[in-house]
């Protein structure tokens, strides 16, 4: 369904499961969450096509607490070693002396910026001093906004979703071509 860029599709599947399609719904987003298979931006999208505006949002709060909470936990319990195998090396490096710095305020802020790997922000947090309860709390306020447009944008452009996806993922990109781009630049000054 994804690579076939139907959306619809998968917000087809999840409402057939009936009252298990929430609880699919949430698999699927802690299972995107460890194997990074898709964006969750994309299954909060079909949450909202599945479920509607509300009912989608409030699912898709769940579950990217849930899946930002088992990323946490990996962290915690595998050790950097291990997870340097998850996310780069230099990328760990980075979210981790903007943790420390800042702490739940970066995990915040980070929710709500496009482009920024929400998985390599959860495993990093977990290897911080952040407590777990400080970094749900920074976590699930900060996806507030994106979950709400998502599945709000899911429920209402059930016949244009193919195409608020492909923007969705134009903005995506062009976010993250952005951010290398700056980071080449400041790496070539002194």
């Amino acid at each position: 369904m994804m690579a076939a860029g139907r959306v619809d599709a998968l917000g087809e599947r999840l409402a057939s499961y009936g009252l298990w399609g929430p609880l699919v719904s949430l698999g699927i987003m802690v299972l995107q969450g460890i194997l990074a298979p898709i964006p969750a931006f994309v299954v909060t999208f079909a949450n909202g096509l599945a479920f509607g505006a509300f009912a989608g949002w409030l699912i898709s709060l769940a579950g990217h607490a849930l899946a930002s909470s088992v990323c946490f936990a990996v962290a915690r319990r595998l050790g950097r070693r291990r997870v340097e195998s998850l996310v780069t090396k230099r990328g760990l490096g980075a979210a981790d002396r903007w943790l420390e710095r800042w702490g739940p305020q970066a995990v915040f802020l980070s929710r709500l910026v496009p482009g920024i790997s929400f998985d390599g922000i959860s495993y990093a947090a977990g290897l911080t001093s952040i407590s777990f309860k400080r970094f749900l709390v920074a976590t699930t306020l900060g996806v507030i906004p994106e979950t709400l447009l998502f599945a709000y944008l899911g429920h209402s452009a059930h016949e244009h979703a193919p195409l608020v996806i492909g923007i969705s993922f134009a903005v995506c990109s062009a976010g993250l071509v952005a951010a290398v781009l700056l980071g080449r630049s400041r790496k070539g000054k002194p």
